[in-house]
Protein backbone atom coordinates (compact mmCIF):
# COMPACT_ATOMS: atom_id res chain seq x y z
CA UNK A 1 0.00 0.00 0.00
CA UNK A 2 2.67 2.51 0.98
CA UNK A 3 4.68 1.93 -2.23
CA UNK A 4 1.69 2.71 -4.47
CA UNK A 5 0.93 5.94 -2.66
CA UNK A 6 4.50 7.24 -2.64
CA UNK A 7 4.90 6.55 -6.37
CA UNK A 8 1.73 8.50 -7.08
CA UNK A 9 2.99 11.46 -5.07
CA UNK A 10 6.27 11.51 -6.98
CA UNK A 11 4.40 11.45 -10.30
CA UNK A 12 2.50 14.60 -9.38
CA UNK A 13 5.69 16.44 -8.45
CA UNK A 14 7.51 15.32 -11.61
CA UNK A 15 4.61 16.15 -13.89
CA UNK A 16 4.31 19.64 -12.47
CA UNK A 17 8.01 20.30 -12.98
CA UNK A 18 8.10 18.71 -16.42
CA UNK A 19 5.55 21.23 -17.64
CA UNK A 20 7.06 24.21 -15.82
CA UNK A 21 8.25 25.81 -19.07
CA UNK A 22 4.76 25.64 -20.57
CA UNK A 23 2.67 26.53 -17.54
CA UNK A 24 3.07 27.46 -13.90
CA UNK A 25 0.64 26.21 -11.29
CA UNK A 26 -0.65 27.18 -7.90
CA UNK A 27 -1.16 24.19 -5.61
CA UNK A 28 -4.04 23.68 -3.17
CA UNK A 29 -3.91 20.82 -0.66
CA UNK A 30 -7.19 19.78 0.97
CA UNK A 31 -7.15 17.06 3.62
CA UNK A 32 -9.21 15.11 6.12
CA UNK A 33 -8.07 13.46 9.35
CA UNK A 34 -10.06 11.60 12.00
CA UNK A 35 -8.18 12.56 15.17
CA UNK A 36 -9.49 9.54 17.14
CA UNK A 37 -11.08 10.49 20.44
CA UNK A 38 -9.39 13.87 20.74
CA UNK A 39 -10.79 14.79 24.15
CA UNK A 40 -9.58 17.22 26.77
CA UNK A 41 -9.19 16.04 30.38
CA UNK A 42 -12.11 18.07 31.76
CA UNK A 43 -15.43 16.42 32.55
CA UNK A 44 -18.35 17.62 30.44
CA UNK A 45 -21.50 16.64 32.36
CA UNK A 46 -23.60 16.83 29.18
CA UNK A 47 -21.65 14.12 27.31
CA UNK A 48 -20.34 10.63 27.86
CA UNK A 49 -16.64 11.47 28.20
CA UNK A 50 -15.93 9.68 31.50
CA UNK A 51 -13.58 7.21 29.84
CA UNK A 52 -11.27 10.05 28.79
CA UNK A 53 -10.64 11.63 32.17
CA UNK A 54 -7.69 11.23 34.56
CA UNK A 55 -10.01 9.16 36.77
CA UNK A 56 -11.42 7.16 33.85
CA UNK A 57 -10.57 3.67 32.68
CA UNK A 58 -7.97 5.02 30.25
CA UNK A 59 -6.30 7.25 32.89
CA UNK A 60 -6.32 10.10 30.37
CA UNK A 61 -4.01 12.56 32.14
CA UNK A 62 -2.74 15.97 31.14
CA UNK A 63 0.59 14.39 30.21
CA UNK A 64 -1.11 11.96 27.83
CA UNK A 65 -3.24 14.75 26.38
CA UNK A 66 -0.20 16.90 25.58
CA UNK A 67 1.54 13.91 24.02
CA UNK A 68 -1.54 13.31 21.87
CA UNK A 69 -1.53 16.97 20.75
CA UNK A 70 2.13 16.70 19.78
CA UNK A 71 1.61 13.45 17.88
CA UNK A 72 -1.28 14.85 15.86
CA UNK A 73 0.67 18.03 15.12
CA UNK A 74 3.57 15.91 13.88
CA UNK A 75 1.32 14.16 11.36
CA UNK A 76 -0.50 17.26 10.12
CA UNK A 77 2.71 19.28 9.84
CA UNK A 78 4.16 16.81 7.33
CA UNK A 79 1.19 16.12 5.06
CA UNK A 80 1.81 17.37 1.54
CA UNK A 81 4.97 19.32 2.30
CA UNK A 82 6.71 17.53 -0.57
CA UNK A 83 4.30 19.41 -2.86
CA UNK A 84 3.81 22.68 -0.97
CA UNK A 85 5.93 23.93 1.97
CA UNK A 86 2.80 25.25 3.70
CA UNK A 87 1.22 21.80 3.69
CA UNK A 88 -2.54 21.50 3.97
CA UNK A 89 -4.44 24.74 3.46
CA UNK A 90 -7.76 23.14 4.45
CA UNK A 91 -8.20 20.13 6.72
CA UNK A 92 -11.42 18.61 7.98
CA UNK A 93 -11.39 16.79 11.31
CA UNK A 94 -13.56 14.28 13.13
CA UNK A 95 -13.74 12.99 16.71
CA UNK A 96 -12.81 16.24 18.43
CA UNK A 97 -14.48 17.12 21.73
CA UNK A 98 -14.53 20.90 21.42
CA UNK A 99 -12.85 23.95 19.96
CA UNK A 100 -10.39 24.12 22.87
CA UNK A 101 -8.55 20.94 21.83
CA UNK A 102 -8.23 22.28 18.29
CA UNK A 103 -6.89 25.55 19.63
CA UNK A 104 -4.18 23.64 21.50
CA UNK A 105 -3.41 21.72 18.31
CA UNK A 106 -3.08 24.69 15.95
CA UNK A 107 -0.93 26.57 18.47
CA UNK A 108 1.53 23.70 18.76
CA UNK A 109 5.03 24.81 17.64
CA UNK A 110 4.89 22.49 14.61
CA UNK A 111 1.74 24.21 13.29
CA UNK A 112 1.65 27.68 14.80
CA UNK A 113 3.34 29.42 11.85
CA UNK A 114 0.48 28.36 9.55
CA UNK A 115 -2.00 30.42 11.56
CA UNK A 116 -4.75 27.83 11.15
CA UNK A 117 -8.23 29.16 11.94
CA UNK A 118 -11.09 27.01 13.23
CA UNK A 119 -14.70 26.48 12.16
CA UNK A 120 -16.57 24.37 14.72
CA UNK A 121 -20.07 23.87 16.11
CA UNK A 122 -21.08 21.69 19.05
CA UNK A 123 -23.19 18.77 17.89
CA UNK A 124 -25.71 16.66 19.84
CA UNK A 125 -23.67 13.44 19.65
CA UNK A 126 -23.89 11.64 22.99
CA UNK A 127 -20.13 10.96 23.04
CA UNK A 128 -19.52 14.68 22.69
CA UNK A 129 -17.42 14.37 19.53
CA UNK A 130 -17.80 16.79 16.65
CA UNK A 131 -16.42 17.61 13.23
CA UNK A 132 -14.51 20.79 12.42
CA UNK A 133 -12.54 22.57 9.73
CA UNK A 134 -9.07 24.07 10.01
CA UNK A 135 -7.99 26.49 7.32
CA UNK A 136 -5.00 28.65 6.48
CA UNK A 137 -6.28 32.23 5.92
CA UNK A 138 -3.35 32.84 3.59
CA UNK A 139 -5.26 30.77 1.04
CA UNK A 140 -8.89 30.37 2.13
CA UNK A 141 -11.32 33.01 3.39
CA UNK A 142 -14.50 31.87 5.18
CA UNK A 143 -17.60 33.83 4.20
CA UNK A 144 -20.25 31.80 6.03
CA UNK A 145 -20.72 28.50 7.82
CA UNK A 146 -23.52 26.36 9.23
CA UNK A 147 -24.14 22.95 10.76
CA UNK A 148 -26.68 20.61 9.17
CA UNK A 149 -28.73 18.37 11.46
CA UNK A 150 -28.95 14.64 10.67
CA UNK A 151 -32.37 13.34 11.84
CA UNK A 152 -32.14 9.78 13.16
CA UNK A 153 -34.73 7.79 15.10
CA UNK A 154 -34.75 4.54 17.06
CA UNK A 155 -37.32 1.81 16.45
CA UNK A 156 -39.67 3.32 19.04
CA UNK A 157 -39.57 6.70 17.30
CA UNK A 158 -37.35 8.41 19.85
CA UNK A 159 -34.59 10.64 18.43
CA UNK A 160 -31.05 9.25 18.19
CA UNK A 161 -28.44 11.97 18.00
CA UNK A 162 -25.32 11.91 15.87
CA UNK A 163 -22.79 14.39 14.51
CA UNK A 164 -23.99 17.33 12.44
CA UNK A 165 -22.61 17.97 8.95
CA UNK A 166 -20.37 21.04 8.89
CA UNK A 167 -20.95 23.33 5.90
CA UNK A 168 -18.52 26.11 5.02
CA UNK A 169 -18.67 28.56 2.12
CA UNK A 170 -15.63 30.63 1.29
CA UNK A 171 -13.19 31.78 -1.33
CA UNK A 172 -10.00 29.93 -2.15
CA UNK A 173 -7.59 32.30 -3.87
CA UNK A 174 -10.65 34.37 -4.82
CA UNK A 175 -12.61 31.40 -6.17
CA UNK A 176 -15.94 30.32 -4.63
CA UNK A 177 -15.66 26.99 -2.82
CA UNK A 178 -18.09 24.99 -0.68
CA UNK A 179 -16.79 22.44 1.84
CA UNK A 180 -18.78 19.87 3.81
CA UNK A 181 -17.26 17.81 6.63
CA UNK A 182 -19.07 14.79 7.98
CA UNK A 183 -18.68 11.92 10.41
CA UNK A 184 -21.56 9.69 9.42
CA UNK A 185 -23.21 7.24 11.87
CA UNK A 186 -21.12 4.23 12.83
CA UNK A 187 -21.60 0.58 11.93
CA UNK A 188 -22.46 -0.33 15.51
CA UNK A 189 -24.88 -3.26 15.46
CA UNK A 190 -23.69 -4.36 12.03
CA UNK A 191 -23.13 -2.80 8.62
CA UNK A 192 -26.56 -3.71 7.22
CA UNK A 193 -28.58 -2.80 10.31
CA UNK A 194 -26.86 0.57 10.67
CA UNK A 195 -26.87 1.45 6.95
CA UNK A 196 -30.08 3.57 7.07
CA UNK A 197 -28.36 6.04 9.40
CA UNK A 198 -25.54 6.62 6.95
CA UNK A 199 -28.00 6.86 4.10
CA UNK A 200 -29.78 9.61 6.03
CA UNK A 201 -26.52 11.51 6.58
CA UNK A 202 -25.68 11.09 2.90
CA UNK A 203 -29.12 12.43 2.02
CA UNK A 204 -28.50 15.58 4.05
CA UNK A 205 -25.26 16.12 2.12
CA UNK A 206 -26.89 15.33 -1.22
CA UNK A 207 -29.72 17.80 -0.61
CA UNK A 208 -27.19 20.54 0.13
CA UNK A 209 -25.16 19.69 -2.97
CA UNK A 210 -28.28 19.75 -5.15
CA UNK A 211 -29.38 23.11 -3.73
CA UNK A 212 -26.04 24.58 -4.82
CA UNK A 213 -25.71 22.92 -8.22
CA UNK A 214 -29.31 23.80 -9.10
CA UNK A 215 -28.19 27.44 -9.12
CA UNK A 216 -24.70 26.79 -10.48
CA UNK A 217 -24.01 23.32 -11.97
CA UNK A 218 -20.30 24.13 -12.13
CA UNK A 219 -19.98 25.09 -8.45
CA UNK A 220 -16.82 23.90 -6.68
CA UNK A 221 -18.00 21.57 -3.90
CA UNK A 222 -15.86 19.37 -1.64
CA UNK A 223 -17.40 16.63 0.51
CA UNK A 224 -15.03 15.05 3.02
CA UNK A 225 -15.25 12.97 6.14
CA UNK A 226 -15.16 9.69 7.97
CA UNK A 227 -18.20 8.23 6.28
CA UNK A 228 -18.12 4.86 8.08
CA UNK A 229 -18.76 3.44 4.62
CA UNK A 230 -16.52 2.55 1.70
CA UNK A 231 -16.53 4.25 -1.73
CA UNK A 232 -18.73 1.48 -3.18
CA UNK A 233 -21.26 1.48 -0.31
CA UNK A 234 -24.84 2.52 -1.16
CA UNK A 235 -24.67 5.72 0.91
CA UNK A 236 -21.79 6.97 -1.24
CA UNK A 237 -22.34 5.32 -4.62
CA UNK A 238 -26.15 5.55 -4.70
CA UNK A 239 -27.34 8.34 -2.39
CA UNK A 240 -24.51 10.76 -3.16
CA UNK A 241 -24.18 9.20 -6.61
CA UNK A 242 -20.39 9.66 -6.57
CA UNK A 243 -18.58 8.06 -9.50
CA UNK A 244 -15.06 6.64 -9.53
CA UNK A 245 -14.69 7.33 -13.27
CA UNK A 246 -14.38 11.03 -14.16
CA UNK A 247 -15.87 10.35 -17.60
CA UNK A 248 -19.09 9.13 -15.98
CA UNK A 249 -19.58 12.19 -13.76
CA UNK A 250 -22.40 14.32 -15.08
CA UNK A 251 -22.46 18.09 -14.76
CA UNK A 252 -23.26 18.89 -11.13
CA UNK A 253 -22.35 15.36 -10.04
CA UNK A 254 -19.62 14.17 -7.66
CA UNK A 255 -16.33 12.42 -8.42
CA UNK A 256 -14.89 9.99 -5.87
CA UNK A 257 -11.16 9.32 -6.44
CA UNK A 258 -11.11 6.58 -3.81
CA UNK A 259 -13.10 3.94 -5.69
CA UNK A 260 -10.16 2.40 -7.54
CA UNK A 261 -7.75 2.45 -4.55
CA UNK A 262 -10.41 0.70 -2.48
CA UNK A 263 -10.89 -1.98 -5.13
CA UNK A 264 -7.12 -2.54 -5.03
CA UNK A 265 -7.27 -3.28 -1.30
CA UNK A 266 -5.94 0.09 -0.16
CA UNK A 267 -7.52 1.63 2.94
CA UNK A 268 -7.35 4.18 5.72
CA UNK A 269 -8.27 1.95 8.66
CA UNK A 270 -8.16 -1.77 9.37
CA UNK A 271 -10.55 -4.09 11.17
CA UNK A 272 -10.15 -7.85 11.57
CA UNK A 273 -7.18 -7.76 9.16
CA UNK A 274 -9.28 -6.17 6.43
CA UNK A 275 -8.90 -2.63 5.10
CA UNK A 276 -11.71 -0.11 4.82
CA UNK A 277 -11.54 3.27 3.13
CA UNK A 278 -13.93 5.37 5.21
CA UNK A 279 -11.91 8.61 5.04
CA UNK A 280 -12.91 10.07 1.70
CA UNK A 281 -12.75 13.42 -0.06
CA UNK A 282 -15.02 13.90 -3.08
CA UNK A 283 -15.23 16.82 -5.49
CA UNK A 284 -17.94 18.13 -7.78
CA UNK A 285 -17.74 18.13 -11.57
CA UNK A 286 -16.61 21.76 -11.50
CA UNK A 287 -13.15 20.54 -10.46
CA UNK A 288 -12.66 18.04 -13.28
CA UNK A 289 -11.83 20.09 -16.36
CA UNK A 290 -8.15 20.99 -16.67
CA UNK A 291 -9.02 23.59 -19.30
CA UNK A 292 -10.29 26.20 -16.86
CA UNK A 293 -9.00 29.27 -15.06
CA UNK A 294 -9.75 27.88 -11.59
CA UNK A 295 -8.48 25.00 -9.50
CA UNK A 296 -8.85 21.50 -10.92
CA UNK A 297 -8.43 18.05 -9.38
CA UNK A 298 -5.05 16.40 -9.91
CA UNK A 299 -4.37 13.61 -7.39
CA UNK A 300 -5.61 11.87 -4.23
CA UNK A 301 -3.29 10.46 -1.55
CA UNK A 302 -3.29 8.59 1.73
CA UNK A 303 -0.64 9.80 4.17
CA UNK A 304 0.80 6.73 5.92
CA UNK A 305 4.45 7.10 6.86
CA UNK A 306 6.18 4.04 8.43
CA UNK A 307 6.29 5.72 11.85
CA UNK A 308 2.48 5.92 11.77
CA UNK A 309 2.17 2.11 11.71
CA UNK A 310 1.84 -0.31 14.60
CA UNK A 311 4.94 -2.51 14.46
CA UNK A 312 3.94 -5.39 16.72
CA UNK A 313 1.10 -7.01 18.63
CA UNK A 314 -2.45 -7.68 17.54
CA UNK A 315 -2.59 -4.50 15.45
CA UNK A 316 0.71 -4.97 13.60
CA UNK A 317 0.56 -3.17 10.24
CA UNK A 318 -2.49 -1.12 11.29
CA UNK A 319 -2.48 2.65 11.83
CA UNK A 320 -0.89 3.22 15.24
CA UNK A 321 -3.78 4.18 17.47
CA UNK A 322 -3.76 6.15 20.70
CA UNK A 323 -4.68 3.24 22.97
CA UNK A 324 -4.54 -0.53 22.84
CA UNK A 325 -7.76 -0.99 24.76
CA UNK A 326 -6.96 0.88 28.02
CA UNK A 327 -3.17 0.94 27.59
CA UNK A 328 -1.73 4.17 26.20
CA UNK A 329 0.74 3.42 23.37
CA UNK A 330 1.50 6.99 22.26
CA UNK A 331 0.03 6.55 18.81
CA UNK A 332 -1.61 8.97 16.43
CA UNK A 333 -5.00 7.74 15.24
CA UNK A 334 -6.64 4.52 14.13
CA UNK A 335 -7.23 6.27 10.77
CA UNK A 336 -4.77 7.49 8.16
CA UNK A 337 -5.38 11.02 6.85
CA UNK A 338 -6.25 11.60 3.20
CA UNK A 339 -5.68 14.61 0.98
CA UNK A 340 -6.20 15.96 -2.53
CA UNK A 341 -3.87 17.94 -4.75
CA UNK A 342 -5.58 20.68 -6.77
CA UNK A 343 -3.78 22.76 -9.40
CA UNK A 344 -4.48 26.13 -10.97
CA UNK A 345 -2.69 27.61 -13.97
CA UNK A 346 -1.10 30.98 -13.31
CA UNK A 347 -0.14 31.84 -16.89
Amino acid sequence: MRIKIILAALCVFALTNANAQKANYKVALLGFYNLENFYDTIDDPLTNDAEYLPTGTKHYTGEIYLDKVGNLAKVISQIGTDVSPDGLSIIGNAEIENEAVLSDLVHHPLLKSRNYQIVHYNSPDIRGVDVALLYNPKYFTVISSDHLFVPLFDADGSPRYTRDILFVYGKYDGEDMYVMVGHWPSRRGGEEVSAPGRATAAGVCKNKIDSITKINPDAKIVLMGDLNDDPVSPSVATVIGAKGDKDKVQRGGMFNPWVEPYKQGIGTLAYNDSWNLFDQIMVSSGFLSKEQSGFFYREAHIFNKPWMLQTDGRYKGYPKRTYDFDTYISGYSDHFPTYLVLLKKTN
